[in-house]
């Protein structure tokens, strides 16, 4: 079967901190988690949006919760897109987030072998990166086994880099060992921290900004090569100015390298990395 654009979907969830990607388009759907303040119930994005969040974060007496789309919200994304004859969704990593099996379910019940579900093994704008290689083959024409093939070496070559101000959100949210939150708070550095298989593992521990950026530099520069088709992404949690920090770094280390993306992490990211935190993406794909 030819995949084109015509006949193939891509669905994404607002773990992706890629809520444009219906009005980009006209083949891509996003499904929002939940974020939940006491009583109050939001969708990520469609409902509460990062600006808001913060605001609320810094207001709120009661502490977020997030939890992720049922799965009759993911039936009924893929029963309105009937007139496509496969359907790829992408999701976090199954490891940290129950997302990828809520897809599943919705996916068996639909029945047949339309809907692709796959688990990115990592989280935010790492899937964006992936939906728009998916969408790069599907402009020119591909097949499920050039698209497994891709996810495959995604796998293996993605990266994701990134740093938070304290390890407390991460911790509260079971993505990362009390015993590593306290000691990253009792020797008051930076924490850098990467996906490895799909979780959330520590990787250096820095003091200061600039050494976190340096760090930044050190792992981009050992993992790739100043060519075309090195694609970056990089998103943060009510820190604007690390983008125009980063993006001088790729621009002065790898200037051939694309900067596809740019974003402030949505609410449900948020909730687990806590406000300062900053992403930093890259994979290679022409």
């Amino acid at each position: 079967m030819n995949l084109t654009v015509d006949n193939t979907a891509i669905v994404l969830d607002s773990t992706s901190d890629y809520p444009d990607a219906p009005s980009r388009f006209s083949n891509m759907r996003f499904v929002p988690l939940y974020v939940r303040f006491g009583d109050e119930t939001y969708r990520d994005y469609l409902e509460l949006g990062p600006d808001q969040f913060f605001e609320k974060l810094r207001t709120s007496p009661v502490l977020p919760a997030t939890s992720q789309p049922t799965p009759q919200d993911f039936l009924a994304t893929y029963e309105n897109l009937a007139g496509y004859e496969r359907i790829y969704s992408l999701h976090p990593s199954s490891k940290v987030s129950g997302t990828f099996q809520s897809a599943e379910l919705a996916a068996a019940e639909l029945g047949g072998d339309r809907v692709r579900v796959v688990d990115s093994l990592s989280a935010s704008l790492a899937i964006a990166l992936l939906a728009h290689a998916i969408q790069r083959r599907l402009t020119r024409g591909t097949t499920d086994a050039e698209i497994a093939a891709l996810v495959e070496r995604y796998h293996r070559e993605a990266h994701v880099v990134f740093t938070v101000e304290t390890l407390e959100y991460l911790q509260r949210g079971g993505r990362i060992g009390r015993a590593a939150a306290l000691a990253g708070s009792l020797l008051n550095v930076r924490p850098i921290l990467s996906v490895d298989d799909g979780v959330v593992v520590a990787v250096a521990r820095v003091r200061g900004r600039q050494k976190a950026l340096a760090e930044f530099e050190r792992r981009l520069v050992e993992s790739t090569k100043d060519e075309a088709g090195l694609r970056i992404a990089i998103a943060h949690a009510d820190a604007a100015e690390w983008i125009g920090t980063l993006s001088e770094l790729v621009w002065r280390v790898r200037p051939k390298a694309e900067i596809e993306f740019t974003s402030t992490l949505g609410a449900v990211v948020s909730t687990h990395t806590g406000p300062g935190a900053v992403g930093f993406f890259w994979f290679h794909d022409e």
